[in-house]
């Protein structure tokens, strides 16, 4: 089989080095049976990213991008170059059985490429699957989830942990299938099982996945694209798994959390987009209670913001950069 690995990078060029070298370390440990090769957009990085994959990485196909492209179009560029996408039916033959996206800010774990990879060679219906996540102390990431509903997005704008007494109860909450969230006993063992999504931090697709659902979709331009994609292997009948036995190290968020609350509108964007454009799973009734919630929670989240401010547990720029962002996210939501 032939998998092919695309990283997507911004500004995290010691995290990318690591990360390659991982994946490369990993494919070594099933090269007698899958060949796995790599490509690396970078999104216009200004540390040196690009010049450090060219010189350490040479056998990896670099793609220098000179603007940021974010993960969504980014992805695609790589895809595209694959095969994928392509009217050409010569050039869609001669794409990868596999392709898993991966972020900058991962680190793959002994064979975790060849145990995704044996699943999607052992379950030919398998669209995607996704591996368990880990974070760099440890402790587990969820990383499938049940398509969002509201009880989902009202714990997400609500800190309600921050009310007295029912702090270990929201994080119960947080946990739990109210939450998206698939038991963690289900993560910690290792039989496969089935979710609605994986996240985008590692994601392996089949190509005739790809071919069937289309490349991902560039209105998105960061988050939720992974939802958007899942769902529609799924519309096609090729749904996504967990193979918990599969392991890599997230160390979250790292380009994302330079751009705090630009990351929180795009987040925004994105959700507002896939609910609008899955009817079949969104009724107009729902995303009128969505616009509703959001309202509330954005009204709830800038009083608390100015709270804060006003016992100088934030600065008056930061105050600022918070209210635009929810200004904003209202917008979005009319």
């Amino acid at each position: 089989m032939r998998l092919e690995v695309i990283v997507v990078s911004y500004n995290v060029r010691d995290l990318l080095r690591r990360c390659l070298q991982s994946v490369y370390a990993s494919a070594r440990k099933s090269e007698d049976w899958l060949a796995v090769n790599v490509s690396v957009v970078d999104n216009a990085s200004h540390d040196g990213s690009a010049q450090m994959v060219a010189e350490s990485f040479p056998q990896a196909h670099l793609i220098a991008s000179t603007e940021n492209l974010g993960f969504t179009r980014a992805n695609n560029l790589a895809l595209r170059a694959l095969g994928f996408g392509s009217a050409n039916e010569e050039r869609t033959a001669s794409a990868p059985d596999l392709v898993l996206l991966l972020n900058p800010d991962t680190e793959v774990v002994d064979d975790a490429l060849g145990k995704m990879a044996a699943f999607m060679r052992d379950n030919p219906t398998a669209g995607a699957c996704g591996p368990r996540l880990h974070y760099e102390d440890g402790s587990l990431q969820h990383a499938g989830f049940a398509f969002p509903d509201l009880a989902q997005v009202a714990l997400d704008l609500y800190p309600v942990a921050e009310l007295p007494g029912i702090g270990r109860l929201f994080d119960r909450l947080l946990q739990s299938r109210f939450n998206g969230r698939y038991p963690r006993s289900q993560w910690l063992g290792v039989m496969p099982f089935a979710v609605d999504f994986v996240l985008g931090a590692a994601l392996m697709a089949r190509g005739e996945g790809i071919r069937a659902a289309g490349l991902l979709d560039e209105g998105y331009f960061m988050y939720c694209e992974e939802m958007d994609w899942c769902l529609r292997m799924k519309e096609a009948g090729m749904p996504t798994y967990a193979v918990p036995t599969a392991q890599i190290i997230h160390y979250e968020g790292r380009s994302s959390r330079q751009v705090r609350w630009q990351s929180f509108e795009r987040l925004w964007a994105s959700r507002f987009r896939f609910f609008g454009l899955h009817s079949q799973l969104y009724s107009r009734r729902f995303r009128i209670y969505l616009r509703l919630l959001v309202r509330l929670g954005v009204a709830w989240n800038g009083l608390v913001a100015r709270r804060r401010f006003a016992h100088g547990h934030q600065s008056g720029v930061r105050l600022k950069e918070q209210l635009d962002a929810y200004a904003k996210v209202l917008d979005l939501g009319r």
